[in-house]
């Protein structure tokens, strides 16, 4: 059962008939497929049915069952944290209808990479609550442009407040998941995120050792700085190629690779309580795309007292290995709860899904 406390008609992320930030959303766990053991965290929400970083992606990902939401952090130009993929924002709104917008399209150098478009950091709060999201894989879920225009740019108060007011099916609140996106970027323009991401989780009452809350980054020196701040946990992202931005631009030669190993899964436990690796670092893909047997790395995480969290996991046959395709057709639906009771035999404690309502199944089900 759902209850509705649209306390706030007024608030500017809203739009007529849509739910308000303040929504509470309790789910019957006696109806829900709700005993699962591994986390099911929603990956910008239910983003494979709603545009995603949207309040209404994350409300639907409660309504699944998901045990944990998960909001990308930005900053905006008056430093108020906001919930987006990137601080790039053309994919993921409708700033390149605003001719007001126009002079700000602009080209940026982004972790060693140059970016061209509008980014979060040239604008003010005000500024982008005029703005609307739009679906960012248009070509392959073009069901969710059907959606486009209807919903604003969330702050990350308003999604930890969706959190906090949430039960999920199991009964407990809902959990957040804040990935820092660009923290090294953000600090040398004067926006850090640190700070204000464990003031705004203040706020909401979730900095207690215990809260539902697991802070993530794909770099290093952040989470060690967040180590030192706040009593929430912690997870270090590890991709399949490439090294932290922070250690690239410190001359530090580590790569994801090397993090991966025995001695750097030990190091990232004096800092963290997690991992989320890739899911090929945990078990590779063939030439042909068909999935391997796993690596070690679960096992030599867990041997860290690392739990292990797995990204991305989504239900079209162009992410699928490729025993679990439906056809050859990239947008197609595949069989994503076999590629996930692969993972979770494995011994995954965890994972990030765009899918929520079929990763819980899977789990369900494994």
């Amino acid at each position: 059962m759902t209850s509705n406390d649209n306390t706030h008609p007024d608030n500017p992320a809203g739009k007529p008939g849509t739910p308000e930030h303040s929504e509470i959303i309790v789910i019957d766990s006696e109806t829900g497929e709700s005993m699962h053991s591994a986390e099911v965290i929603a990956h910008r929400g239910a983003s494979g049915y709603r545009p995603e970083h949207t309040l209404a992606s994350y409300e639907l990902a409660i309504r699944m069952c998901a045990d944990v939401i998960e909001p990308d952090v930005v900053s905006t130009k008056d430093h108020v944290l906001v919930v987006r993929h990137e601080n790039e924002i053309s994919g993921t709104t409708d700033v390149a209808a605003h001719p007001e917008f126009g002079d700000r399209r602009t080209t940026k150098s982004i972790d060693g990479r140059s970016v061209t478009g509008w980014f979060t950091e040239d604008f003010t709060l005000a500024e982008l609550r005029t703005l609307r999201a739009i679906e960012r894989l248009p070509q392959l879920r073009p069901d969710n442009t059907g959606f486009d225009g209807q919903y604003a740019i969330p702050t990350l108060a308003e999604v930890l407040e969706l959190a906090r007011r949430s039960r999920s099916c199991t009964g407990h609140q809902v959990g957040v998941a804040p990935e820092t996106k660009h923290p090294s970027y953000f600090a040398s323009i004067g926006l850090p995120l640190e700070a204000r991401l464990v003031a705004e989780l203040d706020q909401a009452g979730l900095t207690e050792k215990g809260s539902p809350v697991i802070i993530q980054s794909f770099e290093t020196g952040n989470l060690q700085q967040l180590d030192t701040m706040t009593d929430v946990k912690l997870i270090q992202l590890i991709d399949r190629t490439g090294a932290p931005w922070d250690l690239t631009v410190a001359g530090d030669p580590r790569t994801y690779a090397d993090l991966s190993t025995k001695a750097g899964l030990r190091t990232i436990a004096t800092y963290a309580e997690a991992v989320g690796f890739c899911k090929d670092v945990m078990i590779p893909w063939a030439a042909d795309g068909r999935l391997l047997t796993p690596t070690s790395a679960i096992a030599d995480a867990h041997a860290a007292r690392l739990q292990v969290i797995g990204w991305t996991f989504r239900r079209e046959n162009t992410f699928l290995p490729l025993q679990f395709r439906s056809s050859t057709k990239p947008r197609e639906i595949g069989d994503l709860r076999g590629e996930l009771r692969a993972f979770l035999d494995a011994g995954m404690d965890g994972f990030f899904t765009d899918n929520p309502d079929l990763g819980v199944a899977a789990v369900s089900a494994s």
